[in-house]
C-alpha cells in the first residue's frame, strides 16, 4: 500500500512530524520505519489478512510506527490502554482474538504469563524491524483498519471496528473544519486507546503534514512552559485538563503565568471534548487566554460529529453543529423524528465516518442502528441552530475525566470482593472530573467491609479513573417490581454526613 492511497503520513521527507523527548522524527524516517515494520510483520505472508495485532506502547515513535505497520501489512490494529490491569488486558485480548502483542521489554515480565495462557506471541518493536522495506499489499478502504475498546451499557468494553475509508472520514472532514495545515504544532499527552488522541490529534496531525509533541502523560509544568515558548499552535484536551491548566498558572508567578497565557492567546485553536465542558470554565479559559474553546461531539464509533465553527460563534454549553458528510438527527422515545428546536431527542447519526461493527457481537451491532443510523445513546436539544448536549439515555454511563466508564463493568468487578454482597455503581457530579465513580455498598453477612481496603483492592482490578472515589453503605438497594435497581433513586442517599470519601488520584 503506498501512502499515497491512504495518506495518513503526508509531510515531506525532511519535515518533522514528532518530537518524542529529545528525539525529532522526519516523516521520511517515520514513513521508512512503518514499512520496514509492516515488511518485519508480514514475515513470507503477502497480507495479514485482518490478523489482530496489539501494541501496549505509551505516546511515543514505536507507537506511531506500529500501529501504521499494522494498517499497511493488512492487520487490524489493536492499541491498548497503557495503564490498564492484567484483568483488563485479558478481556481485550481474548474478546479480539488477538495472535501478536508488541510491546516494550520492561513489560514483558507483566505481559508474560497472560500472553503464554492465551497463546499470544509478546514482541518488542526492534524484533519486528526488516532489513529494508518490501512489497507492500493495496488495501482497500472497505477492510477493517482499527479496534478500539469502548465502555457502554454492557458489562463489558465493546470493540468498536472501523475501516480504512471510516479513518479516512474521521480525519478528513476534522482537516477542513478546523484548518489543519503542514505549519501546525500540537502536544498529544491523551491516552492513545481512544479516538480524541488517535484521530483528534495524532492522525490529524499526520496527514495535514504538521507537527506532534509526544508527551507519555499530562505534565502541566513541562507543557506550561512550551507553551510560553510558543512550541505550539493547537491545543486539545479534555475539560479536566483545562481545570488543571488554570491550577497550574495560579501557581506561577506573575510573570510566568503572563507567559503561559500569552503563548495560548497566540495559538489558532484551543479544543475542548470527551466530556463536557462546564460553562464557568468556558469563561474562566476566555479570561485567562483569550481563547474561546471550540467544543465539539463525538464517540469511538462515529469519530466526531458535531462540532462548533472555527470562524464564526463558538457558543459555551454546546457542541455546534453536524459536521460536512455527518448526518445527524434527533429522535424521541417514541421513535419520532424532532423536528422542532427545543425537543429533547437522542442523538443518531450517519455517515462514512460511523464505524463498521462491534467485533464478535452481532446482537449488539444490530441493537445499535435503527434504520441506517446509529443510535449514540445520547440525549441532546437543538437551541438557535446549535446542538447542546443534556445528557445520557442510561444512567449506567458515567463520564469521568474524559472517559466514557460503564457502571455495569465495575459493578461486575466490585462483586467480587469477598465483602460486597451487593454493589450499585451511578456517577456523582463533580468540578474537576466531570463526574466521578459512587459505590453503593450492600455488606456480606459475616464479612467486614472496609471502605480503605475495598478501594486498595479496586486499585489492583480497575484502572485508576474506574477506581470508586465514594463509598456509602446501605442495607439494600432500591429495586422496581422486576427486581432491577432503580439508580435515581440513590443519589440522594449520598450526602456529607454519609458518604466516605477515598483516593484523590487522577485517572491516569
Amino acid at each position: 500500500m503506498s501512502t499515497d492511497r491512504f495518506p495518513l503520513l503526508q509531510g515531506d521527507n525532511d519535515r518533522t512530524a514528532l518530537i518524542d523527548g529529545e528525539r525529532r522524527v522526519t516523516y521520511g524516517a517515520l514513513n521508512g520505519l512503518a514499512n520496514r515494520l509492516a515488511t518485519g510483520l508480514l514475515g513470507s505472508k503477502e497480507d495479514l489478512e485482518e490478523e489482530r495485532i496489539a501494541f501496549f506502547l505509551p505516546a511515543s515513535t514505536d507507537y506511531v510506527a506500529v500501529m501504521h505497520a499494522v494498517w499497511r501489512a493488512g492487520g487490524i490494529a489493536v492499541p491498548l490502554n497503557v495503564a490498564a490491569t492484567v484483568a483488563e488486558l485479558d478481556h481485550y485480548l481474548r474478546c479480539a482474538r488477538v495472535t501478536r502483542l508488541i510491546t516494550q521489554s520492561e513489560h514483558h515480565a507483566m505481559l508474560g504469563e497472560l500472553c503464554a495462557k492465551l497463546s499470544i506471541r509478546l514482541l518488542q518493536p526492534d524484533e519486528l524491524m526488516a532489513g529494508e522495506a518490501g512489497v507492500l499489499p493495496d488495501i482497500a478502504d472497505d477492510r477493517r483498519a482499527m479496534m478500539v475498546f469502548t465502555s457502554g451499557t454492557t458489562s463489558k468494553p465493546k470493540g468498536v471496528v472501523t475501516t480504512h475509508g471510516n479513518i479516512r472520514a474521521q480525519i478528513t472532514v476534522l482537516l477542513d473544519a478546523w484548518g489543519w495545515s503542514d505549519s501546525d504544532k500540537i502536544p498529544l499527552f491523551l491516552p492513545l486507546h481512544h479516538v480524541h488522541g488517535i484521530i483528534n490529534v495524532l492522525s490529524c496531525a499526520l496527514w495535514a503534514g504538521a507537527t506532534v509533541h509526544l508527551f507519555p502523560r499530562f505534565d502541566a509544568p513541562a507543557i506550561a512552559a512550551h507553551v510560553a515558548a510558543g512550541d505550539y499552535s493547537v491545543f486539545m484536551a479534555v475539560p479536566t485538563i483545562y481545570v488543571k491548566l488554570l491550577d497550574q498558572l495560579d501557581r506561577l508567578e506573575k510573570g510566568e503565568a503572563k507567559s503561559v497565557c500569552d503563548g495560548f492567546a497566540a495559538m489558532r485553536l484551543n479544543v475542548s471534548g470527551s466530556a463536557a465542558c462546564p460553562v464557568p470554565l468556558f469563561e474562566q479559559w476566555r479570561a485567562r487566554t483569550g481563547q474561546v474553546l471550540l467544543e465539539r461531539y463525538g464517540m469511538t464509533e462515529i469519530g466526531m460529529a458535531l462540532s462548533n465553527p472555527l470562524h464564526g460563534e463558538r457558543r459555551a454549553g454546546h457542541v455546534g453543529q453536524p459536521l460536512p458528510g455527518v448526518e445527524v438527527r434527533l429522535y424521541g422515545e417514541d421513535e419520532q423524528l424532532i423536528t422542532e428546536e427545543g425537543q429533547p431527542g437522542e442523538i443518531r447519526v450517519k455517515g462514512a465516518n460511523v464505524f463498521l461493527e462491534y467485533w464478535d457481537n452481532e446482537r449488539s451491532t444490530r441493537e445499535s442502528f435503527r434504520d441506517g443510523w446509529f443510535c449514540t445513546g445520547d440525549m441532546a436539544v437543538i437551541e438557535q441552530g446549535y446542538y447542546r448536549i443534556m445528557g445520557r439515555t442510561s444512567i449506567d454511563i458515567i463520564k469521568s475525566g474524559g472517559y466514557k466508564l460503564s457502571a455495569l463493568e465495575i459493578e461486575a468487578v466490585l462483586l467480587a470482593h469477598p465483602a460486597i454482597a451487593e454493589v450499585a455503581v451511578i456517577g456523582i457530579d463533580d468540578a474537576t472530573w466531570g463526574e466521578v465513580v459512587a459505590a453503593f455498598i450492600v455488606p456480606r453477612s459475616g464479612h467486614k467491609a472496609d471502605p480503605e481496603e475495598i478501594i486498595g483492592w479496586s486499585a489492583q482490578q480497575l484502572s485508576a479513573y474506574k477506581i470508586p472515589r465514594l463509598i456509602r453503605f446501605v442495607d439494600s438497594l432500591p429495586r422496581n417490581a422486576m427486581g432491577k435497581v432503580t439508580k435515581p433513586e440513590l443519589k440522594p442517599l449520598l450526602s456529607a454526613a454519609s458518604a466516605q470519601a477515598f483516593s484523590d488520584r487522577p485517572p491516569s
